[in-house]
This record gives structure tokens, sequence and C-alpha cells, in this order.
């Protein structure tokens, strides 16, 4: 899960994209990075941190230009701690292309190894995005050699990407000296929405997102989200061409986004993310009602902060008041997306503080928008023990978690997960709640359909267990789990590292 924007416009972007970056943090806090095109010059910056601690005004004074892109990382593939992994990557030929992905390549493996065989064409880390760049430069070449590019033949190119990649992405590319070029996977996986400023000349300003949020907060009209398979190229008059390039598109967006991911502020595909979590709190309400009598329950309490609409609807449905039980620290990292078993665990407490009236002598319903590794759930759940509650229930917004996820979320191995080969009485023995509620599957796709009866199906392979790309094999969760233990270590490890390596590079 990353954040991505593109813009195309008569004047400077870099406060633009700054802007839009902001509204995308929640998609990653490990680093972020921008490019702007001056003429055909390329220039970049991006690092580690947050989007307000990688860009000081210095920077964005060195980021000139009316075209740009940029993205907030979250590294489902190769080293958090490696500031040459963070996005955008760049290729010098054909043409200069510059490139942010959301998303992840399940044979990034394979294509690594066909390029250098191949294509003669060298991958110098170990992110999927890399790989990904040289495809699409590659394939570009032999689209448009000894001819002058087109919408076409970029067109083209992305054709033959899509033939070549598996998994996950949504892409946006800078083409120095034409324009911005932007595509989604043949199902729709992750995001990609795009929308514009008409000027009074006729003209527009375009921008490309992961999010509406983005849009919307920068002042854009949000004209459609970029269907499954298809790429829109936009050239430097602000004009939009777009092809379908995909042989057998299908829209499966995931899942996850409404249940976690995406700002509840946000449409994607159709479909309000807040009205999702909504109608999830209310086909979960009836879960609550099939398992408990409701007079059992005083208050109910969300666990901020994803979990409160449905959390609000359940209260509501099953008729006990709604209560904010837990004040959140805004200055503490997602614990989701931090990396360490052991730096998650404790930043829990640091994340959230309970307030004790609202627990002391009650039977307390939490709600939760989901349950992945069941550590915070059960730090929340004695938490709520602490500031006084008689008895705690859990309920979940979404399904057990059961089966890694290979399209972009940071899914750890089936291994880790608490639903995994255990029963629900399992682990609420584990997380040491009265009782554990979860979502039923089917409901919730059926309730989340309901807002756009276009969609036929959701990528919610984390829960069902289903790859819908269809070239997921148990080789490939041995190479993640391998992944992941290299990545644990690197977590334990990567800050000395990191100084460690720029000491050996100040030395003679």
């Amino acid at each position: 899960m990353c954040g991505i924007v593109g813009v195309i416009s008569r004047s400077p972007v870099n406060q633009l994209i700054y802007d839009a970056l902001l509204l995308l943090q929640h998609r990653g806090q490990d680093a972020a990075g921008i490019v702007t095109m001056l003429g055909t010059q390329c220039l970049m910056h991006k690092a580690r941190g947050m989007v307000r601690d990688v860009f000081r005004t210095r920077n964005m004074r060195a980021l000139p230009g009316n075209v740009g892109l940029g993205q907030v990382r979250y590294p489902t593939a190769g080293n958090a701690f490696n500031e040459e992994e963070a996005q955008p990557f760049y290729v010098n030929a054909p043409y200069g292309i510059v490139l942010v992905h959301n998303g992840n390549l399940t044979n990034a493996h394979a294509l690594k190894q066909e390029l250098f065989d191949v294509d003669r064409r060298h991958i110098n880390t170990a992110s999927d995005t890399e790989v990904l760049i040289n495809v699409l430069a590659h394939e570009m070449e032999l689209a448009g050699r000894s001819v002058p590019l087109t919408p076409e033949l970029i067109f083209r190119a992305v054709a033959g990407v899509h033939k070549r990649i598996r998994g996950s992405y949504a892409v946006i590319a800078l083409i120095a000296g034409h324009g911005l070029l932007a595509f989604r996977d043949p199902y729709g996986i992750r995001p990609l929405v795009y929308g514009e400023i008409r000027r009074p000349d006729g003209g527009a300003e375009v921008m490309v997102a992961s999010e509406t949020v983005a849009l919307e907060g920068t002042g854009h009209q949000v004209v459609r989200d970029v269907a499954p398979g298809e790429a829109i190229f936009i050239d430097l008059d602000g004009e939009v061409h777009a092809q379908q390039c995909a042989e057998k598109p299908v829209l499966n967006p995931c899942l996850f986004e409404y249940v976690y991911l995406a700002r509840p502020d946000s449409v994607i595909d159709g479909i309000s993310v807040y009205q999702a979590r909504l109608n999830m709190g209310e086909t979960l309400a009836q879960r609550v009602i099939n398992a408990m009598p409701p007079s059992e329950i005083d208050v109910v309490v969300p666990i901020p902060e994803s979990s409160r609409p449905s959390a609000m609807q359940l209260a509501q449905k099953i008729g006990k008041p709604y209560r904010e039980g837990f004040v959140k620290n805004r200055y503490v990292g997602r614990t989701f997306i931090m990396p360490g078993q052991g730096m998650r665990k404790k930043s829990v407490r640091q994340k959230l503080n309970a307030i004790a009236s609202e627990f002391k002598g009650r039977n307390v319903l939490l709600v939760d928008d989901s349950i992945v590794r069941g550590t915070t759930s059960k730090e929340i759940v004695q938490m709520a023990r602490e500031a006084g509650a008689r008895k705690v229930f859990m309920a979940s917004a979404a399904p057990p978690v059961r089966y890694p996820n290979v399209y972009g979320i940071d899914m750890p191995t089936k291994e880790e997960l608490i639903a995994h080969g255990r029963t629900t009485e399992e682990i609420r023995a584990y997380i040491g709640a009265d009782a554990l509620i979860y979502q039923d599957l089917d409901m919730m796709q059926r309730v989340v359909r309901q807002l756009n009866p276009a969609i036929t199906g959701f990528e919610a392979s984390c829960f069902d267990g289903r790859y819908i790309t269809g070239d997921v094999s148990a080789a490939d969760f041995d190479a993640i789990s391998t992944q992941r233990a290299a990545a644990r270590q690197d977590d334990e490890d990567g800050p000395a590292r990191s100084r460690l390596t720029l000491q050996n590079r100040s030395e003679p």
C-alpha cells in the first residue's frame, strides 16, 4: 500500500504535489518523494520519513516545473531502511522515465532475471518498482523505436507491460518532454482516479491520484476512476488520451481498502468508503445480536480510527450508547504499518490511552476494523480491563484474516496471522476477551457491492485465500517468509546499519 499522485498544470506543481501527499499520508509513512519536470530535465527529492519532514523550503525551491509526480511509501517488497528503494524511480532510456507505483508484483523475481538475460537491463535494488519501470521502458523502446512518440505507441507499450507482469499495480509515470502516463492492472486491485480543474481558456489542469481525497483537497473535480487495464496519457497541453490496454479486464477492487486502508472521505470505484463502513457496521450488529443478548452490553467503544463508522452504526442497530473510550495520540505512526513486532507492540500504549470513566464497572463492546496479528487487540483488551471494565467483548468489522496478502498490503506470513489455523474461541482466549464476534465475509461483500452493482467481485485473498491473478504458489509464500525473516532482522538492525553505511562511505 502506497499513495501516488501526478499533476500536469500551467503553473508550478511542487506545492500541489506536496499538499496531495499530505492527504495521502495515511497510505505510507516510511518515505516520500517528488519529481518535477522543467523542460526535459527531471528534478527529484526523496528520503525516508513523513512528508512534512522530507520536504523543507530549500527542497521545494529545487523542484520547479509544471509537471510532476510523488509518492508516500509503505514497503511491501525490499528494505524499509534503504533510501535507494524509496520512490520515484528513474531510467534515462528511452526518453527519460520517472515512475511511482502502488501495489506489488507477484512475478518480480522471474522478471528481474528476464530483464537481465533477455532485455539486457540491470536491476540494482530489491524493489519491484524498479522491475516495473524497466519493463515499461523496454516496452516503450520496442513500441517507439525510430518513430515519434504518440499516445497510440504509449498504449501499445502498456499493453506489452500487462502481458508481462502479474500482481497489483497502479502506476503513474512521467515521460520527459512528453507528458504523464497512468495505468492500472487488469483486475483493478489498487485504486487510481483522475480529476481536473478547467481553466477559463478551455484547457485543464489534470491530477491522477490513489484516492479522491487528494483531488478534492487540492481543488480538483473528480472525473472518474481509471478502469482496470486502462491507460490514460495526459500530454503537456493537458489533453487526456485514454485506451483500454488489457485483453480481459475485470474490476475486483481490494476489499481491505474499504475496511481499513482508504480514508473514509474517499470514494473508490464508485463506492463511498464511509458508507461501506457504515454498512459493515449493520451486518456486524446482526452478528452480535445472533451471538449474545444486547442486554449484556452497556456501551459500544470504537478502537480509533477506522472502526468509528462501523461502531456507530452497530451501536444504533443494537440500541446501545456509543462512546469514545480511547484517545489517540496522532503523532505516533499506525501500528499496522510499523516494521518490527517489538516496535508495534510497544507503540500501542503510546498511541492509545483509555478514558477510565467510560469503562469502569461496565460491560464494554470494543469494535475494531480488523484483527491481523492479534497483539494489538490483546493489549487493548488489557487496557480496557485496567480501566475498570467488568467485561470486555470484541467485535471485528472484518472477517478473520487467515491468509497472507501478496497484492501490496503488509499482511504477514500465515504463521504470524492470529486467525490462521485457529478457531474463534482460540483467538478469543489469546486476546483475553470475554467474547469475540467476527464479520461474515459473504454478508460484507454483499452490502459493499450494493453501493456499486457494476462490481462483480472483490480481491479478498486475506479472508478467503483466493488469489485472483492465478499465479501465486506455495513456493511464493516460502519466498515471502524468507523475505520477512530478513526484514525482521533489518527492523532490528536497520538504523544502526544505516549509520554504519554512512560512516564507511565517508572513509577514504
